[in-house]
């Protein structure tokens, strides 16, 4: 659907609404969805074309994208760019050199050209928020031997909630209410539509259950990775992600320390501090500096934030919800 479609707006102006945070959100296959992004994801659907070696990481907003974008990005290409002192994420935001599908290429509905596209070089690396049965069917009915390969990375939702105030409040995406940003009272109701899922992309739960579920069903095609556990140990993640992509690390490799100079390279201490990422701005939902993907990354720093009564209520949400499925998220550093 091309933006501006009377189709799309029809279509829209149908479906069950929500008015979160001033934000207009429309519920589409049990999911939340502005009005831009939601063409956006439609688009998508229908135009994709999938190759069999396109690898898709998926992810809830502040759960760890970037990171994940600049591993996955540093792993697939490194015999490309073998010279870690001259890569190309020392002088490019990792949301630069990995695309969003509704963010980017097929924003507002959209249609990039399919000769640009397909002359990205193989295996091709995209991003989306987009959860797991509003990918196209063509990769969702794709069995693990003819399709891409996704990796779905989880952070705990008091780090992840705590992650996307700050970077809301950083780039001044929320409404003007007369109250302090920074108090727990401005809080309120963006807590409040994260623990209902009445919000972009929401509800959290749902989102990190259908990945886990199709990892579950089908490990070949889809990995689930923790934010959690990338802190605990990167170099064992760096080697997981590289077997799951079918590029293993070789012994060689290995010896010579290269897992150790990815997982350097792509430290959130290494790359906020590039000027590439001090500087200058992308486009995401809204526009949003650079040098708000980087902040802490820290496992728990959510209790510098979240009023006790808020933590409580997460994690007994985070206990309900995922009470049967085998979901566990650690939230403390």
């Amino acid at each position: 659907m091309e933006k501006n479609d009377d189709q799309f707006e029809e279509f829209f102006q149908g479906l069950p609404k929500n008015n979160v945070t001033g934000y207009v959100l429309a519920q589409y296959k049990g999911f939340w969805f502005d009005a831009p992004l939601l063409q956006g994801t439609l688009t998508f659907r229908q135009h994709f074309q999938q190759q069999d070696s396109d690898i898709i990481l998926a992810t809830m907003p502040k759960s760890g994208t970037t990171w994940l974008k600049a591993l996955v990005f540093s792993i697939v290409n490194r015999k490309t760019y073998p010279d870690l002192n001259n890569h190309p994420l020392l002088f490019h935001n990792p949301h630069r050199l990995v695309p969003f599908f509704e963010i980017n290429l097929y924003k507002n509905g959209q249609i990039p050209d399919q000769d640009h596209i397909n002359a990205i070089p193989s295996p091709r690396i995209f991003a989306t928020h987009i959860p797991y049965q509003c990918l196209p069917n063509t990769i969702l009915e794709a069995n693990n031997n003819s399709s891409c390969r996704i990796i779905y990375l989880c952070r705990n939702p008091l780090d992840a909630f705590t992650a996307m105030m700050h970077f809301v409040l950083r780039n001044g995406l929320l409404p003007q209410d007369g109250h302090d940003h920074q108090s727990a009272m401005s809080l309120d109701v963006p807590f409040k539509s994260f623990c209902d899922g009445t919000y972009q992309y929401g509800p959290f739960w749902d989102h990190v259950l259908e990945y886990w579920e199709a990892s579950i069903k089908d490990p070949i095609k889809v990995m689930f990775l923790k934010f959690e556990d990338l802190k605990k140990d990167i170099n064992s993640s760096v080697k997981k992600i590289a077997e799951h992509l079918g590029c293993a690390f070789s012994p060689e490799e290995e010896n010579g320390g290269l897992v150790e100079e990815i997982s350097k390279l792509c430290s959130i201490d290494n790359l906020k501090n590039l000027e590439c990422n001090q500087k200058g701005e992308t486009e995401t939902v809204h526009k949003a500096a650079h040098n708000s993907f980087f902040r802490k990354g820290e496992v728990g720093d959510w209790a510098n934030f979240l009023t006790p009564p808020m933590a409580e209520r997460l994690e007994r949400l985070m206990k309900e919800k995922f009470a049967e499925s085998g979901v566990t998220l650690n939230i403390h550093g």
